[in-house]
This record gives C-alpha cells, sequence and structure tokens, in this order.
C-alpha cells in the first residue's frame, strides 16, 4: 500500500450549485465523513475540491466524490448511508484486512491518562480494533480485554468516528431469579453491567458518562434489548460473550450496520450458562474461523495487567487444569 502523501484535485463543471451542496451535506457533513474514514483532507473551492493525504486514500476519495456527485443528479439527498455503501466497497482498499496486522504505535488519550498496549497480545488486539470490523478478544480476567475495548469506543467517540458506544452484556446469572430482585427492570439489570459502568468512569469520569447517555451518545443494555435493531455508526461491545446462547451470539453479530466497529469480549473457561447449553462464543469461533475481516485475539495468563497475584492466580488454574485434564 502506497502511504506517500500526494494532493489531487478534481472539478465538477459546468458549475451546479445545487447539486454541490447535495454532495457536499449541510455544513460539509459529507465531506467530513470521508475525510476521516479515509484519512484525508478535502477542500472544496467553487465547483472543484483539492484532496491531500496517503495515495491510497486520495485516489478513493477522489472516486467516492465523482460517484456521489453523478448520483446528484437523479436525488435530493446524498445520505450518510449513501456513502457507507460506496465505502464499504472500496474501504478494503485502502484498511486491507490481513491476518498480518501493521506495526504502529497504538495510543490512547483520555481522562484515565496515557494508555499503551503492555503486551504483544494486548497490542495485537488494538490494532485489530482499528482495522477489522469483528474482533474477538479471548482470555482470562484482568488481561485487558473489556478495558482496552471501551478505551478504543470512547476514542473513537471523541473523534467523532462513531456517533454512539453501546455497551451490552447477556444477564445470564438473572434467569428466573431477575424477578425476585428489588427496583424496576433497569435497577435488575444494572449489576450486571457494572463493570462497564466502571470502566467508562475511569475513561471520562462520571458526570461526562451521565451527560453523554442523557444525549444517547452513550447506551448501556442487557443484550435481549439489542434484537430487532440494526446499529449504524456504532462502536458496539459485547462483553462477558462466553456467556451468549448460540442464537444469542448470532443475533448480536448480525445487528451490526453501517460504519460501525463491533467487539465481543470474553472468556472461555469461565462460561456460567447452564451445563447442556452451550456457549454461543465457542459456537461463533469455530463457525466464523475462515470468515474475512473478523480477527481474534487470544489473551494469555501473562497478560495481566491487574495486581501481580493475578497473574500468579491464573497461572496456577491453567496448571492446575492442564494437570487433570490429561
Amino acid at each position: 500500500m502506497n502511504n506517500q502523501n500526494i494532493e489531487e484535485k478534481i472539478s465538477f463543471t459546468p458549475t451546479n450549485n445545487d447539486r454541490l451542496a447535495k454532495l457536499c451535506g449541510q455544513f460539509d457533513e459529507n465531506l467530513h465523513f470521508i475525510e476521516k474514514r479515509l484519512q484525508v483532507n478535502i477542500a472544496p473551492r467553487s465547483g472543484s475540491f483539492k484532496i491531500n493525504g496517503p495515495a491510497a486514500g486520495v485516489m478513493k476519495a477522489a472516486k467516492i466524490l465523482k460517484d456521489l456527485y453523478a448520483k446528484t443528479e437523479r436525488t435530493s439527498e446524498i445520505s450518510l448511508d449513501d456513502i457507507h455503501l460506496l465505502l464499504g466497497d472500496r474501504l478494503a482498499d485502502i484498511l486491507p484486512y490481513s491476518t498480518e496486522l501493521p506495526e504502529e504505535k497504538i495510543e490512547i488519550l483520555n481522562k484515565a491518562g496515557r494508555l499503551t498496549p503492555k503486551s504483544d497480545n494486548q497490542r495485537d488486539y488494538l490494532q485489530a480494533i482499528k482495522h477489522y470490523p469483528i474482533t474477538f478478544g479471548i482470555g482470562p480476567a484482568g488481561t485487558g480485554k473489556t478495558f482496552l475495548a471501551v478505551a478504543m469506543a470512547v476514542d473513537a467517540l471523541q473523534k467523532d468516528l462513531v456517533h454512539k458506544i453501546i455497551l451490552t452484556r447477556p444477564a445470564v446469572e438473572a434467569g428466573e431469579r431477575l424477578g425476585y430482585l428489588p427496583g424496576d427492570l433497569a435497577q435488575k439489570v444494572d449489576p450486571y453491567l457494572r463493570p462497564l459502568y466502571d470502566a467508562l468512569y475511569e475513561m471520562l469520569g462520571a458526570e461526562q458518562v451521565i451527560k453523554l447517555m442523557t444525549k444517547n451518545r452513550i447506551e448501556l443494555a442487557p443484550l435481549a434489548y439489542m434484537r430487532g435493531r440494526t446499529l449504524n455508526n456504532a462502536f458496539i461491545i459485547l462483553d462477558e460473550g462466553q456467556n451468549t446462547t448460540r442464537e444469542q451470539m448470532k443475533m448480536f453479530l448480525t445487528r451490526i450496520g453501517f460504519g460501525s466497529i463491533a467487539v465481543v469480549t470474553g472468556d472461555i473457561t469461565q462460561i456460567d450458562l447452564p451445563r447442556q447449553v452451550p456457549s454461543g462464543l465457542i459456537h461463533a469461533l469455530d463457525v466464523l474461523k475462515k470468515v474475512e475481516d473478523i480477527h481474534t485475539t487470544y489473551f494469555e495468563g501473562k497478560d495481566a495487567v491487574r495486581h501481580p497475584i493475578v497473574q500468579r492466580v491464573i497461572r496456577a488454574y491453567e496448571q492446575y487444569d492442564d494437570e487433570h485434564n490429561q
């Protein structure tokens, strides 16, 4: 892939201001969206557009602008879905999905400070989230699966790469006992979402989280609430994926819409489903292992970033399982 920066200028003549206005969108939102997705800069100048950036992105942006301008002749409005469709055809040429992720520095800045990967697996995970539409993070507790995914989600929201964050978990432990818990439904499921709240509070602060939730920019909900929805322009995290059924996992993965990023985390050694119910996460890893554009990072005990005793606990359990499963 050619990463050299170039400049390209395209013009639409004779000048038609109505069609140019449709192309650019209100407050140039269509141009800004293309800029963010293709990592280029687009400067409109009375019927012409100057595009700067990496060669691959510039050439694709020019092609998409031409396609969209042609579309303005037969439509009253250019929507973000129209752009998504064109990007969907061509984005893989710019950010090619591959089993070999690019070597790049990953750094996330937020209220929690400057976050960087602490291990090779964490680096692989963050790079995968950046370059793949669906990423699975599999491994024991304390390895950063959920925390890093939330950090990437917050970063994407703050950079306007997505319109909202959706965090979800299966409330497996609830089952029939959910009805016996006090309060309304939101209060009943809140304990199962608490780890996600904790990560958000650390990244943004409680006040900002509440503000964004009020504006519907952040949504936390049990997995059952995802049914029947199509989630566009969102960063979606399914935590504790090992506790989904096959049907729930398929339902979740088929909710993903245009411009969305999905991350599924889970520990396949900590399944809380009834013994006779197979894990949807284990099933998905088998079903999807040959599907392109999906990446799986497997974490190990050595990736644990909690108290050092956590690594020793994980190693002890792994050794015990190895000895008793022989």
